[in-house]
């Protein structure tokens, strides 16, 4: 089986910093929160973009009724 060793890095690096916090969640999180506000870096929340669909959206089967499905192509 192909291993990375990038992906093996990071796996140990995340072991390392759970054990260190005794696999405490609520620690962990807080020690992410006060490094991320000590990087010095803003952060920014951005709007969702409008106009893209999703896989779902369009789909005659999802609107119910006699909807059109706009997603056939012709041939």
């Amino acid at each position: 089986m192909f291993q990375d060793e990038i992906l093996d890095e990071i796996h140990k690096i995340r072991e390392e910093h759970a054990k260190s916090f005794n696999y405490d969640l609520d620690a962990m999180f807080a020690d992410w929160q006060k490094k991320q506000a000590e990087g010095g870096r803003e952060v920014v929340s951005l709007p969702p973009k409008r106009g893209l669909t999703t896989r779902w959206s369009g789909r005659a089967g999802d609107l119910g009724g006699d909807a059109e499905d706009t997603n056939r192509r012709s041939t």
